[in-house]
């Protein structure tokens, strides 16, 4: 069984139509990159996807079980995470104190009795998942002050730590340098042998690097899907989004 499946997603604003019956799954471990030209629906479907957006028709199967419709955190505490093309963090806390709150929602919940400190497990959490995206020497930094390229990591880290199956990046790389960049993808591949990664991005050679199939939308339909060498060579793609 897929770990995620859409069936005959759907959604409408007023007369527009910005998905159309879309049939999409991701295997469990699977790096899957979403890409299309703008206005394609890769925001609308990760908004389908996180419960930004209640679809007017169709599925969201997470583990076979319908999700669409739901509000964002019950969504997000069935397993799925997302991290934003524009920064998502809390700039004036720490980079820890960032981490710290993500996981405790998960683990705890919110007590107004007790201090986050008496969770060793919470603290414990956060500072291995700051290891795990390459910030933890900048435990004590207030988030503010990171690069930009750190802020990014910080993101996926925030949504590391509620334990997702499935994490949604929105543009991961938008505003790196080559370098930022680089590391990145590297990140992304550390972290993806323990869960199911869908990207959108507009970075070519990242998707083509990154993902082990990639889904094309065009008009808010799948236009086509496959391997990496497989979309390269799809004269239909070529047409519409790579101009090649």
């Amino acid at each position: 069984m897929p770990v995620l499946r859409t069936q005959g997603l759907t959604v409408r604003f007023g007369g527009l139509t910005a998905l159309n019956n879309v049939n999409f799954e991701v295997a469990s471990g699977e790096i899957r990159a979403i890409i299309g030209p703008n206005g394609a629906g890769k925001s609308t479907f990760f908004n389908c996807l996180t419960g930004v957006i209640r679809p007017t028709a169709g599925r969201v199967l997470l583990n076979g079980e319908d999700v669409a419709g739901l509000p964002s955190n019950r969504i997000s505490q069935k397993g799925i995470a997302r991290s934003y093309q524009i920064t998502n963090i809390l700039p004036n806390a720490t980079t820890l104190e960032n981490v710290r709150i993500a996981a405790q929602s998960r683990r705890h919940g919110w007590s107004m009795l007790r201090h986050h400190a008496n969770f060793r497990d919470i603290l414990d959490k956060a500072e291995a998942v700051l290891h795990a995206v390459g910030l933890g020497s900048k435990a004590e930094e207030l988030a503010a002050n990171l690069s930009h390229g750190d802020q990014r990591n910080l993101e996926i880290g925030i949504a590391l730590a509620t334990q997702p199956q499935v994490l949604c990046l929105d543009e991961p790389t938008a505003g790196m340098s080559a370098a930022e960049t680089h590391e990145t993808m590297e990140l992304v591949r550390r972290i993806a042998k323990n869960l199911t990664i869908l990207i959108v991005e507009h970075d070519m050679q990242v998707v083509m690097e990154l993902a082990s199939r990639i889904t094309v939308l065009h008009y808010g339909e799948v236009l086509a899907e496959g391997a990496p060498a497989e979309i390269q060579d799809n004269p239909k793609v070529q047409e519409v989004y790579l101009k090649t």
